[in-house]
């Protein structure tokens, strides 16, 4: 049996684990990392980017068939798009194909060593990987957990046949006449809306009385009425109950009880996602726990010594740039560097449409802290650039503190927002104030002019309101 040893293993090569690797690597660590899959993880291969493709797409196909219909307000016509869809897809993969091999060039660079194959703990130090050629035992001085998650299945809709999860969404042969959604989350959304932007027909079932749920309803609200707009059905407060014997449809219990079949050529299960552990040989070490996830302190650390776990294993937010934020500072820490972990400042997006991204504290929640709090909104209506791409819905909040106008807290809802991200981040790390964000000069004409208005008007001074 092949031996290696080394200063820092990492189980998984997921967006938090190649970061940590490439990381390390650089630092001179000898580092290893090991992978099951492909490189890159669920985000690279069946999750963020390969779904940001087909939601490109989408929108690409609904544009042309506006035009051809006469129904864009700015004179473009043209004849009716025909969808390839086979070929939409090799386009995504071969996007995923080229970063796949960044990702294996970018770990070469580090003279990070590959090993391929599922690895199993056989205590807090040694992992036993079974490759193709064989097991390999690896032994390390520091091991970091970075193995992802995986959709939740439903025991009344298990994977398989006219049920799917995200990752068969994003590899169908056809685009499918009618879909359901079980979930009304980020994940079923972005998919939903895509695909009735394709041509499905889309219903969407929440058990909750709103969709999105994690974001305020004043959020949502542009993304639902987008829904409506789409023809998407959305039943809220409804339940999924299992399948039709003849597998052509979802039954479901509405909100008001009564049962209901929506015929479906394919059910999109979108619930949740649960840690990836099964088969990591956990029961061999002595980890904490918060609930399914592995407990963790500020710097990564589970409650064994020598052993971290990052991104999505340890619960929420369950985002890859989360993953990749806590790998880089776990290989700077293994390395004797002083980090630590602060989760204030991350951007969460949803792309759906229109999009929305919020980061730091909501009005209520912060609120709830015992803060008095100022907030100004703008809304795209008013900005120039929002009106010159047809996307005047939405708006830009800032959430700060009453007394000092300390931001907490930056949303935006609109066409485009997620690029905002990066500049609501960045107040938020930097500390920024009302006056900070206000005195920035913004340039013209951007939809980011909506984030300084929303501060001038938390100052009492909105120019263009």
């Amino acid at each position: 049996m092949t031996e290696i040893t080394c200063k820092l293993l990492v189980i998984g090569a997921g967006p938090g684990g190649y970061v940590c690797a490439i990381r390390a690597g650089q630092l001179g660590l000898d580092t290893v990392i090991v992978e099951a899959g492909k490189l890159g993880g669920t985000c690279l291969n069946v999750g963020c980017i390969p779904s940001k493709a087909m939601i490109h797409v989408a929108e690409e196909y609904e544009k042309a068939a506006h035009a051809a219909a006469g129904r864009t307000p700015f004179g473009l016509t043209g004849g009716a798009p025909a969808l390839d869809f086979a070929k939409a897809v090799a386009w995504k993969d071969g996007i995923v194909g080229r970063l796949n091999n960044g990702v294996g060039g970018l770990l070469r660079k580090a003279k990070v060593k590959i090993v391929q194959g599922r690895a199993r703990f056989r205590d807090g130090k040694t992992v036993v990987v079974e490759t193709e050629t064989g097991p390999k035992v690896i032994r390390a001085e520091r091991v970091v957990i970075a193995t992802g998650s995986v959709p939740v299945e439903l025991p009344f809709l298990p994977f398989g046949g006219a049920v799917i999860s995200s990752t068969e969404a994003l590899s169908l042969a056809e685009v499918p006449q009618r879909l359901a959604v079980v979930g009304g989350g980020y994940i079923g959304l972005e998919l939903g809306i895509a695909f009735a932007k394709l041509g499905s027909k889309v219903t969407i079932v929440e058990a909750q009385a709103r969709i999105l749920p994690l974001y305020d309803a004043e959020l949502t609200a542009p993304v639902a009425k987008r829904l409506t707009a789409l023809g998407i059905e959305v039943l809220l407060g409804a339940k999924a109950r299992g399948i039709a014997p003849a597998g052509d449809a979802l039954l479901v219990e509405t909100a008001d009880g009564q049962e209901r079949r929506i015929p479906a050529d394919k059910i999109l299960v979108t619930v949740g996602r649960a840690p990836a552990t099964e088969g990591l040989g956990l029961e061999e070490l002595v980890l904490d726990r918060d609930g399914r996830f592995i407990r963790i302190n500020d710097r990564c650390e589970t409650s064994m010594r020598g052993i971290f776990a990052i991104g999505d294993v340890t619960g929420e937010p369950m985002l890859a740039h989360r993953a990749m934020a806590q790998g880089e500072m776990v290989a700077e820490i293994a390395a004797g560097l002083p980090r630590a972990w602060d989760k204030r400042a991350i951007p969460a997006v949803c792309f759906t449409d229109p999009e929305i991204v919020s980061v730091g504290l909501s009005p209520e929640e912060a609120r709830r802290t015992g803060q008095e709090v100022r907030i100004g909104q703008f809304p795209f209506a008013a900005n120039g650039r929002a009106m010159t791409r047809d996307g005047e819905q939405g708006f830009v909040r800032i959430v700060a503190q009453a007394q000092n106008g300390l931001v907490l807290g930056i949303q935006a809802v609109g066409c485009g927002v997620s690029e905002l991200a990066t500049a609501f981040g960045l107040a938020l790390e930097m500390a920024a104030t009302l006056e900070d964000v206000a005195g920035t000069i913004h340039a013209h004409p951007t939809q980011g002019e909506g984030f300084q208005e929303a501060a001038l008007k938390a100052l009492g001074h909105a120019i263009h309101i």
